[in-house]
């Protein structure tokens, strides 16, 4: 999978917006220096909603050829709009740590009865593999879960042998919860694919990844934040 990108011609991050460009910056321990580099805004939000943050990419233009993963989206938090991406430089031949999000499919029939509500726990699994091993999510079917007392854990996940899980196994993943009085008298919530409560990062992200809380780690080299939410006046000029 592959993004396009462009340099950022000493150009200011609001100019690149009005012109459909996103600002972006690629750093990691593999490069000498973080680079600058701005992409189509549909493009990265095309790629985002296929790569999210787990899946590699390849960014050519410019004499770049990088594989990276999608570190960090930022968007405002009034308009929503897109304001900047954070991709962390990783290499095909070297694991990776970074967090890939838990995926609920499936119907419980503890909800179907209005009998419980499934709570997801923790929106993100934290996994070491090499970067085209990672997975897209995990996917968790709730339609096992038919009692109060049922219980998913970390150790109950399903995933490749070329994963390795970092979380602790013994940890709960999805629970039950006793319904509130005013929700028994409203209609059913019925579990459809995504994870509860993991809200898109973004409105026009709708149907991509719940927004990212951990980061992603092969290293070393990450810039502090200088874009994205905070003034122009940080960015690079």
């Amino acid at each position: 999978m592959e993004l396009a990108v462009t340099s950022r011609q000493d150009k200011k991050a609001k100019e690149l917006r009005k012109e459909g460009l996103i600002p972006g910056i690629v750093y990691g321990k593999h490069l000498k220096e973080p680079l600058t580099v701005a992409c189509k805004r549909n493009d990265i939000i095309k790629k985002y909603k296929e790569a999210g943050y787990s899946t590699p990419l390849t960014l050519t233009g410019d004499k770049l050829n990088q594989l990276v993963l999608i570190q960090d989206i930022q968007v405002d938090p009034v308009s929503d709009l897109l304001l900047h991406v954070d991709f962390l430089a990783v290499k095909a031949d070297e694991k990776v740590t970074t967090e890939v999000p838990i995926k609920m499919t499936g119907e419980s029939p503890i909800e179907k009865l209005w009998e419980g509500k499934i709570q997801l726990l923790k929106d993100f699994i934290e996994v070491e593999a090499f970067p085209q091993d990672l997975p897209h999510d995990i996917t968790i079917d709730i339609s096992v879960i038919k009692t109060m007392n049922d219980t998913i854990f970390v150790k109950d996940l399903k995933v490749s042998d070329k994963v390795e899980i970092l979380d602790d196994l013994e940890q709960p993943i999805i629970t039950v919860v006793k319904l509130a009085e005013e929700e028994v008298e409203e209609a059913p919530v019925v579990a459809v694919e995504g994870a509860e409560g993991a809200a898109p990062a973004a409105e026009w992200a709708e149907g991509a990844v719940p927004a990212k809380e951990g980061t992603a780690t092969a290293a070393a080299g990450k810039p502090a934040k200088e874009e994205g939410k905070k003034e122009d006046k940080k960015e690079k000029k």
